[in-house]
């Protein structure tokens, strides 16, 4: 019974005083523990957390289980291995089953089941664990969100070489000068690749600093504490990655801007190519298939964080406060006292509710052939009114009832899919089958409507319920909806009352429920803003390439005013081919958002259709901002005097 503190709950308990030797009461007053121990505080990007370690022989007294490091069939527990230098992790895995079958196996042919053992690398775990119980990110969102980053900086580099490449006019005469006087082409590209790499440097250092002042706003969006430290280990790194960038985006305008003529550009004949300009037009489709692609991301995200907010849960969960009592002795004398608060409506007992981990049981049950069919089963143990408290609904056979004894040792309920699994197409047919678990034998008395006791990206399992009142460890409480903080407020002294040796925490069902969802929204809530970013940069080169667009037919805008033509058809003739090349890239970018939003949605087990009308509204929206930015331009050039366009002719 002796105890390690982090140094945050040692000044939560001692204070300034030295916790050493001191004692802490765990699960009530039950058990002493002396403090033997301190230890830093781990940081938030570990996957081990706590704030108090342990010896498995302090838990085992703290939970009553003296021989849980002992059985074989007992899965509670996560290991963890340290191997020796040089071991292959695959050579010791492969003598895994040998291990087990010495160990385990006579009691695993006899259930007529099997277990495996599989290792795991530690730095795996958060993002490519498929174990239950670990807190994980998700390794798809991350190559997700990296790829989309990857195409932000491509259109930044998109920009920088439609625009220098347009513009390459206005040095023709610096770069013709300079090879007259005796400049190689190599000296010219290099001089123009390292201007190109000056300015990606300079916007690395801003980059960092910006980035630095917005990494509070970015960690709360993201809901992650990412520590500004990140940009001082891999500094070099990004310091490479940005001479990168200055090489990727310069490299192809120092080979156009130091290929001018200096005959041609002296005379005053330098003009664009149709290559260049093929190239330009290129780059812009280019730019707006990844924005429409973006966009109809964003919309399929939040279309299928609507489909599951608005999908049928198959229970009820408004207005269900739910309190935790980890098996305090005066649990029932908690349970019973909240029938006197006017607020509260019912209350439950039950080993989980739905969103929340629950126990799986080596269960035995009669299938549709007769045999008894041996599976875990995902398992519920309930009392007498949780059924009615959650709302669910019963269709074969019947609920628990107290009118019956026998349904407090023998009796259990099944969901539809279990009944399934058993082989019973007409669900019904499983009422009166016998089932074995845990030591209990009995019948099968009802079959409940399946109900989502997961998230929305699991499918509906097996799942069984029985009255068991050694594994009631959750209250649920159902109030009104009128009063409710005084509700909780009373629920809460009752508590104080009952179990004055634990703190009061409780939480309602819908809102813990919702917050499966939170990745999804966070997720989301980023692809809006990348999604936003890229056509914010995609419209600024735009800007910009049809304003040195207007630039160079002026004069020709003149003459058509001049000669009746109106702002409109001088808006649609500056604008329509712009316009030409963002329907181009809606129809490229189509098929390859479908495929790549499809397979995004495969990680969901109940996920909504890809509706024609996303994509509609994807090319509509990117048609409109690219017509909208051209416009700024268009209408300047329409209405200004064609006098002062006309006056050198």
């Amino acid at each position: 019974m002796s105890i390690i503190l982090s140094e945050t709950a040692a000044k939560k308990y001692f204070g300034n005083e030295n916790p050493m030797g001191q004692h802490l009461l765990l699960t009530g007053a039950a058990l002493d523990a002396t403090v033997t121990g301190l230890m830093k505080d781990i940081p938030e990007n570990s996957q081990i957390q706590a704030d108090m370690l342990v010896s498995m022989s302090s838990t085992k007294a703290i939970y009553g289980q003296p021989t849980a490091d002992s059985e074989w069939t007992n899965h509670n527990y996560y290991t963890y291995v340290l191997l020796r230098p040089h071991t292959d992790p695959k050579a010791f895995q492969a003598k895994l089953p040998a291990f087990l079958e010495r160990h385990d196996g006579t009691e695993m042919k006899k259930l007529q089941m099997k277990d495996i053992l599989s290792l795991e690398p530690l730095r795996d775990v958060y993002l490519r664990s498929k174990r239950d119980g670990f807190v994980t990110g998700n390794m798809s969102n991350v190559y997700i969100f990296s790829v989309i980053a990857l195409f932000v900086l491509l259109i930044a580099c998109v920009n920088f070489i439609n625009l220098t490449t347009a513009r390459g006019a206005e040095r023709a005469k610096e770069v013709g000068i300079r090879k007259v006087v005796g400049a190689a082409r190599s000296e010219l590209a290099r001089q123009f690749l390292g201007e190109s790499i000056v300015l990606s440097l300079i916007a690395f250092a801003l980059s960092v600093v910006f980035c630095s002042l917005a990494l509070p706003v970015f960690n709360n969006l993201a809901g992650k504490q990412i520590s500004a430290g990140l940009f001082q280990a891999p500094v070099y790194i990004l310091f490479l990655l940005s001479v990168g960038v200055g090489l990727l985006a310069g490299i192809y305008p120092s080979l156009v801007l130091s290929s001018f003529k200096p005959v041609s550009v002296l005379k005053g004949r330098f003009v664009s190519g149709a290559r260049g300009l093929l190239l330009r037009k290129g780059l812009v489709v280019f730019q707006f298939t990844i924005s429409i692609m973006l966009i109809v991301g964003t919309l399929v995200v939040f279309a299928q964080l609507t489909f599951m907010r608005k999908q049928d849960l198959g229970f009820s969960k408004d207005q269900i406060l739910i309190i935790h009592t980890n098996f305090d002795k005066n649990r029932d004398v908690f349970k019973q006292s909240l029938a006197s608060i006017p607020g509260v409506v019912s209350s439950s007992y039950s080993s989980s509710v739905p969103g929340e981990f629950n126990t799986s049981a080596y269960s035995e049950v009669e299938n549709s052939k007769g045999e008894m069919q041996k599976t875990n089963l995902d398992t519920y143990f309930i009392d007498y009114d949780y059924l009615d408290q959650f709302g669910l609904k019963v269709v074969a056979g019947r609920g628990f009832s107290q009118a019956f004894s026998t349904d407090s040792t023998n009796a259990m309920v099944i969901n539809e899919t279990a009944a399934r699994t058993l082989g019973y197409r007409d669900v019904a047919g499983a009422i009166g089958k016998n089932f074995s678990q845990w030591g209990r034998q009995g019948k099968v008395i009802g079959v409940l409507k399946d109900f989502h006791y997961k998230s929305l990206q699991q499918t509906i399992n097996p799942l069984v319920m029985r009255v068991e009142p050694f594994g009631f460890e959750v209250i649920s409480v159902k109030v009104r909806a009128e009063n409710v903080p005084s509700t909780i407020k009373a629920i809460g002294k009752q508590w104080d009352a009952a179990i004055p040796n634990r703190p009061f925490e409780a939480y309602f069902l819908d809102a813990h429920f919702d917050q499966q969802y939170r990745a999804e929204e966070r997720f989301g809530r980023l692809f809006l803003d990348f999604a936003a970013l890229a056509i914010f940069i995609s419209c600024l080169g735009l800007l910009g390439l049809s304003s040195y667009s207007t630039l160079q037919r002026t004069k020709e805008i003149g003459v058509r005013k001049v000669l009746g033509a109106s702002v409109g058809s001088i808006v649609n003739l500056l604008s329509l081919d712009f316009i030409k090349l963002v329907l181009l890239a809606f129809v490229i970018a189509t098929p390859i958002a479908w495929l790549g939003m499809h397979a995004w949605l495969q990680d969901f087990a109940y996920r909504t259709p890809i509706g024609w009308w996303i994509f509609a509204l994807s090319g509509m929206t990117a048609t409109l901002i690219a017509f909208g930015t051209v416009c700024v331009q268009a209408i300047k050039a329409a209405l200004a005097n064609p006098v002062k366009s006309l006056r050198t002719e």
